[in-house]
């Protein structure tokens, strides 16, 4: 059966991912290859552009050898990636730094400028990106100052989505999504801002042609059709980014209903018909298209937390683990099971990568808070799970102020895979939670997005028929209630560091080096 496949590919923090779906939304193969973070430094998060260049090429190529289907047999290929990413680029396109990710906090004094001298407000309700060292306006503003001398010699700075097009097709284009999460496109004219490229020290002409999310090329440069297994004539959606996909990979689309993602970090989102800001600059805005946006707030500390807690606080229970031949990640969610809601009172402050929503501030740190003598590591690691979700938690309070209460939270992710954590989610929500069968929401969403494209599909609603069965949690009204009382005691307390997050992180700093 002709053009009847479609690929989804997510290029995401810590690896990429390719999933091979039939038109129904079957998944037909997956393949999903890692790449390093490189962190030498607390302010340092980098990765090698041409390392994911690889692991795209291979795993498209690995999901059409592990299926067997016929170059002539898919239909497009769509894709999802990572935001607030910045390369330099020369002009024979080679790369003048590495790829500078959204978890790199080196420009955190430029944000502080921009916030605080440079009427960085006004310019987050324009462009919808809030002021952060993950955007990549306080990055330029960085690599103009500090490394001048590269500033001055790249002809373009991009993302690394721009990159894999560029590589694919010789040309630089950046979607509505990603242009979105720069900091630097006003959201009301879908076009560069003016007072952000004069901040940022650039002109239009050092950055990619803006297209729309559906945008479609063709043309493979020569020798690529035969690594990937497809035609050259296969036809490429642009996509999106990652976040706002995953939206849509879920059916979270409607008025009233949000998703809630925890990966290696995490969000909370909703999709909106016109661009909407927040007067205290809580929330972003990013394009899913001209005429969907998609509002909410990304967390640092995610998944990545609950992998701190093996390596760092299990070492015993890993070994356990092996032995057994089971997941470590269950042995701790069977520890974290033998306390009560609440943790014995005891408080985790997730901020241990600095944090973006609710506080946006790169010099958040994480904190045990009401240790006693009582408590014991099984304490410590529910209450890690649990900070998690409350600081979620604070992040759709946020959104409420713009939106109401929503009336259905969507779960995804790979924390969507623990019972144990989709339980706390609907009991300090205290909202009924539903999880999709599907955990590949982000590759999902890019296809959908493709069927879009590709004339294939008529609207969105089209992922209704795709995403499968789903979990269902509805909160426990006595667990509830603990919670409830916990959440003022969490707020309070991140709201008075301010100013010892401030101390300790230059402290560290110091002692870094940095």
């Amino acid at each position: 059966m002709s053009n009847s496949y479609m690929i989804g590919v997510d290029i995401g923090t810590t690896s990429t991912k390719a999933v091979l779906f039939r038109e129904n939304g079957g998944i037909v193969a997956q393949a999903n290859i890692g790449y390093p973070l490189h962190q030498p430094s607390p302010s340092v998060a980098e990765q090698d552009p041409n390392a994911i260049l690889e692991a795209v090429i291979r795993t498209v190529s690995d999901v059409m050898k592990q299926s067997g289907t016929r170059a002539d047999d898919v239909l497009f290929v769509s894709f999802s990636s990572a935001m607030h990413s910045v390369i330099a680029i020369d002009g024979s396109g080679n790369p003048l730094t590495a790829c500078i990710t959204w978890a790199d906090n080196r420009s955190a004094g430029c944000a502080l400028r921009l916030k605080n001298e440079l009427h960085g407000q006004d310019l987050y309700l324009r462009t919808g990106t809030p002021i952060h060292p993950m955007s990549p306006i306080t990055k330029l503003m960085w690599l103009r100052e500090d490394h001048p001398d590269v500033f001055q010699q790249a002809d373009k700075f991009i993302s690394i989505k721009e990159y894999i097009f560029a590589k694919l097709f010789g040309e630089y284009v950046i979607d509505y999504s990603i242009a979105s999460s720069t900091g630097m496109l006003n959201l009301e004219q879908l076009d560069w801002d003016a007072e952000a490229l004069n901040i940022a020290g650039i002109t239009k002409d050092r950055l990619s042609k803006i297209v729309p999310t559906t945008h479609v090329m063709q043309g493979l440069l020569p020798g690529l059709a035969d690594k990937l297994g497809l035609l050259q004539s296969t036809r490429f959606v642009v996509g999106a980014s990652d976040g706002v996909l995953s939206n849509l990979g879920v059916g979270a689309i409607k008025p009233g209903v949000v998703a809630a993602t925890i990966g290696t970090s995490g969000a909370i989102r909703t999709v909106v018909n016109r661009p909407i800001t927040d007067p205290k600059g809580r929330i972003f805005c990013y394009a899913l298209t001209a005429d969907h946006w998609v509002i909410g707030g990304p967390v640092n500390n995610g998944g990545m937390l609950f992998r701190w807690v093996r390596d760092e606080f299990a070492a015993s229970e890993v070994e356990t683990a092996k032995r057994l031949g089971i997941d470590p990640y269950e042995v701790l969610t069977r520890i974290a099971e033998q306390v009560p809601p609440g943790s014995g009172g005891l408080l985790f402050h997730p901020y241990l990568t600095g944090e973006r929503a609710p506080l946006w501030n790169p010099d958040a740190r994480g904190s045990f808070f009401g240790l006693s003598i009582n408590h014991h590591k099984e304490h410590m690691i529910r209450s890690v799970l649990e900070g998690v979700i409350f600081n979620m938690y604070t992040v759709l309070l946020a959104m409420e102020e713009s939106i109401g209460r929503p009336h259905q939270i969507l779960a995804t992710g790979g924390f969507a895979r623990s019972p144990l954590w989709r339980q706390m989610m609907a009991d300090i929500f205290d909202q009924e939670v539903v999880v999709p069968e599907s955990f590949e929401s982000s590759c999902l969403g890019a296809v959908v997005l493709g069927l879009l494209a590709t004339g294939r599909a008529e609207s969105f609603d089209v992922v209704f028929d795709m995403i499968g069965s789903t979990h269902q949690h509805h909160p426990f009204t006595e667990h509830a209630k603990v919670y409830k009382k916990l959440l003022p005691i969490y707020i309070s307390v991140f709201r008075s560091l301010e100013s010892q997050y401030e101390a300790i992180a230059q402290f560290q700093r110091e002692q870094a080096g940095e």
